[in-house]
């Protein structure tokens, strides 16, 4: 059961206050940059190989950030032409690390008892810019994706082991992130309140996105037609 403090979602750059870098780590190319398209404060992280540009919660690789939420939330941009990375380090209820990772860099899945290799194919905007189905450098014109991890699930599928919680987050470089967060509802873009009261989505556990996770959707545009959705 999610802790009062996590509940009904956990802004992770917002509580842990990533920008006072306190509680956070950062090493090599890091900025904070405001984003006028996006309403607010992005993280640009960018480099020539990715141990060397990094953002990191928590501070400490011996600390944990003991997120218990089933979904995490990565809403970020792959920087064009560049390849990204990303790290996640979760706590089995059996006290096991294992890190789950997703890059464009991966040409295939790859599993061990503690650590899940998914590769990333980047969205375009122009479908004929980058072949579906095919990891590789980001298209030039890579989308704003909200990436959904569904983290007991993952675990129970590949490794048959179950979820305890987030223990550590590693954005290496080439992204732009706008947010990170965890709950254990699952938040559907481009859903009004209005829509899911009158579908009664809540009773299956779907809530309208948050807005301070929502992606800004201009008068008259849809959110699909903008964005990318992705769920594992």
């Amino acid at each position: 059961v999610l802790a009062a403090w996590q509940r009904p979602y956990l802004n992770i750059f917002k509580h842990f206050r990533v920008e006072e870098w306190k509680r956070s780590a950062k090493e090599g190319d890091v900025a904070a940059l405001t984003d006028t398209r996006m309403k607010g404060t992005i993280y640009r992280i960018r480099g020539s190989n990715p141990a060397s540009s990094y953002l990191q919660l928590p501070r400490a690789g011996t600390q944990s950030l003991g997120l218990t939420g089933r979904y995490l939330y990565l809403l970020f941009r792959p920087l064009p032409r560049k390849h990204f990375l990303v790290h996640l380090d979760v706590t089995t209820e059996e006290n096991q690390v294992v890190r789950i990772s997703f890059s464009n860099l991966f040409k295939e899945f790859k599993s061990s008892a503690t650590w899940l290799q998914f590769p990333f194919v980047c969205g375009a905007a122009s479908e004929g810019t980058a072949r579906r189905g095919v990891p590789g450098a980001a298209p030039a014109d890579a989308r704003w994706t909200c990436l959904v991890l569904d983290l007991p699930s993952i675990l129970a599928l590949y490794l048959a082991r179950s979820y305890s919680h987030l223990r550590g987050v590693k954005l290496c470089c080439n992204l732009l992130v706008k947010n990170l967060c965890t709950s254990d509802l699952l938040f559907e873009p481009g859903v009004t309140l209005a829509r899911a009261r009158l579908g009664d989505l809540s009773c299956c556990g779907v809530a309208p996105m948050p807005r301070e996770l929502a992606f800004p959707v201009p008068k008259g545009e849809k959110w699909h037609d903008l964005y990318d959705y992705i769920r594992y």
